[in-house]
Formats: structure tokens, sequence, C-alpha cells
């Protein structure tokens, strides 16, 4: 589990990953999350087994990571073990190749265009490459969406792995790790836009449809249920914004 090229795929912007730990991906991971504003200061963090489960690693992993993470003062650990994310500023903390605050920058409608050109020509190619130790992830990451209830933050956890791990799958590092920087666009709206009733069902189901056409390897029908869960996420992001 822990060796699974799908979690320690990360990008060689300006540094060597020879010696990157998973407990170190796993740290970066977790920045990230805060970093996007998809956990927020005062959030708890879920616990350790289903960090574990979602990000595919052990629980002892898991509590190293968390233990780098409070140790740097980003998370808090308190009594009974419950983590919570502390008032720390990482939006300019890079994703994968620009901050999260560059990201934003752009405009909705900009932002929009350039996932439908360019994260449609991803997932397509995905669709003819992907293995199945990432159907796999993709199943199981579908299984603890079905558990996350109206929970925005859980279910976004998920979301962020269910798309970069199809993203990875395109066999193109510069242009997935593009599009993950993309997918963070506006994250703290997509959060409040996933909390409205209906909107976790609407998405599930969006992925739902993904994963049966990948299965198939059929990369008209994955780009076509795409085309519809980015023009959902245009949709909702935009009632948001105006």
């Amino acid at each position: 589990m822990e060796g699974s090229p799908i979690l320690t795929h990360m990008p060689k912007v300006g540094q060597s990953l020879d010696r990157r730990t998973t407990r170190d991906v796993i740290v970066e991971k977790l920045m990230v999350l805060i970093a996007t504003n998809m956990l927020r200061p005062g959030d708890v963090l879920p616990g350790e087994r289903e960090l574990a489960n979602v990000l595919h690693v052990s629980r002892e992993t898991v509590r190293g990571a968390i233990q780098t993470l409070a140790a740097r003062g980003i998370v808090e650990v308190s009594q009974g073990s419950r983590t919570r994310v502390c008032n720390v500023d990482l939006s300019h903390h890079t994703v994968t190749i620009a901050s999260p605050s560059a990201i934003d920058s752009y405009d909705l409608e900009d932002v929009h265009a350039a996932r439908l050109h360019i994260e449609l020509k991803v997932v397509g190619d995905a669709a003819e490459r992907v293995g199945d130790d990432t159907m796999s992830k993709l199943r199981s990451l579908l299984d603890a969406q079905k558990l996350c209830g109206d929970d925005a933050m859980r279910f976004l956890i998920c979301d962020r792995e269910f798309h970069v791990a199809i993203y990875r799958a395109c066999g193109n590092p510069l242009l997935s790790d593009f599009v993950t920087d993309l997918y963070t666009y506006m994250m703290n709206y997509r959060r409040s836009a996933m909390s409205r009733p209906g909107a976790i069902d609407a998405s599930y189901d969006d992925h739902v449809e993904i994963v049966e056409a990948l299965a198939r390897r059929d990369r008209e029908a994955v780009v076509a249920a795409f085309r519809q869960h980015l023009t959902r996420i245009y949709d909702t992001t935009k009632e948001l914004l105006t």
C-alpha cells in the first residue's frame, strides 16, 4: 500500500524526491488541503483511520505526518487525539507548480475555459492509460465518499484524491500537475458550494459515471462525464461568486 506509485508520484519542482518518505508525502498532502482552504483554521481533521483509508497509507504514517505538522505549528493535537487546524496562512504554499493565491487571481471564465481545454485532454488520455491499481483506488475512494454524508470537508478530501489519481493516469506529469493546480481554484467557495443540499450526492453520481467509463477505457464517455462534472463545478462556483 505505502509503495503505491499513485501516492508517491509527486512533482519534481525544484527539489529531488530521492529522500522523501511516505510520511513526507502525506505531510505535503495535508499542507495542500490547508493551503487551498479545503481545511480551514479550527477544523477538526478526520481520524487517523479515515485519513489512512482515503490516502492509502498506514495509520502509523498518518500519525507521523500529524506529529510533524504539530511540531511546525500547523495543527494542534489536543486531549483525546483530536487534531485541529491552527490559524496559519499557507496561501502562498506551492501546490504543484503555482500557489493557490496565484490560481485564485484568475477570472472564473478563464479558469473554466482552461479546464475544458486541458483537463478534458488529460482525462481522455487517462482513459486509455489507466491501470488496475488506479481503478482499485478510485473504487475505494467512491466507497469512502459514500460514508461522508453531508460533510463537505470530508467529501472534498476524497474528491481531491479522486481527481488527482485520474490526472496522474494520463502519463504526462506536467499536464497532471497543471490541471491539479486548476482544480484548487476558489476552493473556499467550492467547500461552501458542496455544503448545499444535494451537492455531494450530485458530485458522487458524476464520480460513479466517470469510474464506470474509465473501467471500460471509453475515452469519449470519460470526456463527456468530466465535461458534465466541470460544468456543474463552474455553475455552482459562479452562483457563489455573483
